[in-house]
């Protein structure tokens, strides 16, 4: 029990950044973890870190709500679209040796970090809408109106593939899904971080269930408990500092967090 000590703090801090880019958290705690736990299994560090990222987007997502910052629509059809791909991913891990799975982790975080700060924001925000796009209108709790479109299959088809890498490496799906959904689906910066959150909370639950049911989060259950009631009260403060911080700064902030857990990660892997 004397671990509670520093899960809660470690959750706290990890629910405040991961809420604040709208990421999950999962891409800090995993390497945290492989470091802390090297005793365990990639698939127990992964059941772990997905259980953990559900209370935090739980939370988040309540704080986003209030801010009115969440795009509802299409934040179920693309969680409907992650539960197939989360469910595959989470049977998937014990099918994955150690080195391996650390070396997938570290390029994924290495590539994502290099493209998010060479493209922080979308060059794409005023272009017209295509045919077979659909036109979301989202109002915050400041009036602001976001006015934007995108392809709805594609939006689709990403998020299964979303689905399974989050579950299958435990990041929570966050940290893949914000981007593109900047990039390509042409959300603002923060209705994407808050829509995220909102799919991650579906997402990440059924992953979990898989894990609970096949055992692998059994070991595991005291490191939840202590990160989870971190994350709880860490995911408020960073729903309020991301009201406060432009665009920009979120997501060049989401490419150094990605960058330096991508180079950590993969120095376990080579040593």
């Amino acid at each position: 029990m004397y671990q509670l000590f520093w899960l809660i703090p470690l959750g706290f801090m990890v629910g405040t950044f991961g809420t604040l880019i709208g990421a999950g958290g999962g891409f800090i705690l995993v390497p945290v973890m492989l470091l802390l736990y090297p005793d365990k299994s990639p698939e127990t560090i992964t059941a772990i870190s997905l259980a953990v990222v559900f209370f935090n987007s739980l939370s988040g997502s309540v704080a986003y709500a209030r801010m009115k910052k969440i795009d509802y629509k299409s934040g179920i059809i693309f969680s409907i679209a992650t539960l197939p791909g989360s469910i595959l991913g989470s049977l998937a891990t014990s099918l994955i040796p150690r080195n391996i799975f650390n070396l997938i982790f570290g390029v994924i975080l290495l590539i994502g970090s290099v493209y998010l700060f060479i493209k922080p924001q979308s060059k794409n925000r005023d272009r017209k809408s295509a045919k077979g796009d659909v036109i979301r209108s989202v109002t915050d709790i400041d009036g602001v109106v976001h006015t934007f479109s995108y392809n709805p299959v594609l939006g689709i088809v990403i998020s299964v593939l979303v689905g399974f890498l989050s579950s299958l490496l435990g990041i929570g799906g966050g940290i893949i899904h914000v981007p593109v959904m900047i990039q390509v689906l042409n959300f603002p910066v923060h209705l994407a971080t808050a829509t995220s959150h909102f799919v991650l909370a579906s997402m990440s639950f059924s992953g979990s269930m898989v894990h609970l049911a096949t055992g692998v989060l059994s070991s595991g259950l005291i490191q939840t408990a202590g990160l989870s009631i971190g994350v709880l009260f860490g995911a408020q403060l960073g729903a309020r500092l991301s009201k406060r911080l432009k665009g920009g700064w979120i997501v060049r902030s989401l490419a150094l967090a990605l960058g330096i857990a991508g180079i950590r990660i993969l120095i376990m892997v080579f040593i």
